[in-house]
């Protein structure tokens, strides 16, 4: 026998556009692998950054602390955390939720409330960084 005879056959069942695209099921599994990753990434230096930073103006007063704030870069490294606190937590939250929820009105109902809750508690802490500082 001819060795093509002897593997087994498996027959994977894609359309035509999904083969060429090279997407699986979820079809946006590695983009939202990639921006977890990449927020996490950035996460690192902005959480040391601030804990630096904030054990530096432990006990000093508000004058202080909004001196600090004022200042272009520490508001644009602020804004940069929480954006990227927000949008890894919502990630990470959505995974969780598509893992464990089977229901897929619970699901969406979850999956909407999650987005709403950091896109409405991010602007408001962007809001409040530009106010202290600014």
């Amino acid at each position: 026998m001819a060795e093509a005879e002897k593997s087994p056959h498996v027959e994977i069942m894609r359309s035509q556009l999904g083969r060429v695209r090279g997407l699986g099921s979820a079809k946006s599994g590695v983009a939202h692998w990639w921006a977890q990753r990449l927020t996490a990434i950035a996460l690192v230096p902005l959480s040391l950054w601030f804990i630096v930073n904030v054990l530096h103006l432990l006990g000093a007063p508000h004058a202080a602390v909004a001196d600090w704030l004022a200042g272009p870069w520490t508001i644009v490294l602020m804004i940069a955390l929480v954006v990227a606190t927000f949008h890894h937590m919502q990630l990470g939250l959505q995974v969780v939720i598509e893992d464990y929820i089977h229901t897929d009105a619970t699901r969406l109902a979850a999956m909407i409330a999650v987005k709403g809750a950091a896109i409405l508690l991010g602007m408001a802490c962007v809001v409040s960084v530009l106010k202290l500082g600014l």
